[in-house]
């Protein structure tokens, strides 16, 4: 009786997936074009994770971070633009830019539920091998924080080590936050805004001001006259609504794998992270909300 599988010389049958690719014409070979992995430059990427420890764990670690990092970048380089964009009364540009931030914030904030699957005998395990390496020393974190309007002086110090990024942190510092452009684009506008808060030393942790919510206050009693820099102040309210629900689960997260211990990098831990809390960006965007 005849076997009904086909004999040894016979081609093996093409499979479905086969047969879409081979009609789709996909281009197969690559040994002379770049590559998806070329061009994203993978194997740097892909080879920039050493753990030190043994513990199964602190691969999770190092790649939560490194992403965090990657998409802190591209905040950045969103804000970056914004803030530019905003100086140049080209606001269209700039509401685009900052709803980017605002939703890779919410990328961010959805991050800490990977690290929290991380329970307390898995950190100890690593905590070990970080010495005092912490998340509080990230160049870029600092950066998207001056560029937001929290300055402080002291969170120079921590990149004096390293010339090129403690320059890119010294920049942030001194140059107007995205809240200072937005103030001064206010006044260019013919609203009144203070002299001390459009003329002053940018590296100055900002201070609310009466007539800077009575500024916002006659945008937002008039929006259809005002109705582009309404939208700006609602697009500032959006990106530091983001920005607290970031601080918030972060804080959350490290309570929950480490409680109250210190931080590696010296500060409290979680005592350190709800004082940040309480760090109010755009504090008349928020109390023309109670006044109007």
């Amino acid at each position: 009786m005849a076997c009904p599988h086909h004999t040894p010389h016979d081609q093996p049958a093409t499979s479905a997936t086969e047969a879409i690719v081979r009609d789709e014409k996909a281009r197969l070979d690559f040994s002379r074009d770049m590559s998806y992995g070329d061009y994203l430059q993978l194997d740097a990427i892909l080879n920039a994770q050493k753990p030190l420890s043994p513990a199964h764990d602190e691969l999770l670690f190092i790649v939560q971070h490194q992403t965090s990092e990657l998409w802190m970048k591209l905040m950045l380089h969103e804000l970056t633009a914004a803030i530019r964009n905003i100086a140049d009364d080209q606001l269209n540009p700039a509401f685009k830019q900052m709803a980017r931030v605002s939703k890779i914030m919410e990328q961010l904030v959805h991050a800490w539920d990977v690290l929290a699957t991380m329970t307390p005998p898995e950190y100890s395990a690593i905590r070990p091998y970080l010495g005092h390496s912490s998340g509080f020393q990230s160049f870029q974190y600092r950066c998207i924080e001056f560029s937001m309007g929290n300055k402080n002086a002291a969170m120079l110090q921590p990149h004096a080590h390293h010339p090129e990024r403690a320059a890119m942190v010294q920049a942030a510092y001194e140059a107007p936050s995205l809240y200072d452009e937005s103030l001064r684009l206010l006044a260019r506008r013919g609203i009144a805004v203070p002299a001390s808060h459009t003329a002053r030393d940018w590296t100055k942790p900002y201070e609310p001001s009466d007539a800077v919510e009575q500024a916002w206050l006659q945008v937002y009693r008039d929006p259809k006259r005002h109705w582009d820099l309404y939208q700006l102040g609602e697009e500032l309210t959006d990106l530091e609504d983001a920005f607290r629900l970031w601080r918030f689960r972060h804080v959350t997260t490290v309570e929950r794998v480490i409680g109250f211990k210190r931080g590696t990098g010296g500060t409290g831990g979680v005592s350190y992270l709800r004082k940040m809390l309480d760090v109010v960006l755009f504090p008349e965007i928020w109390k023309l909300r109670t006044d109007l």
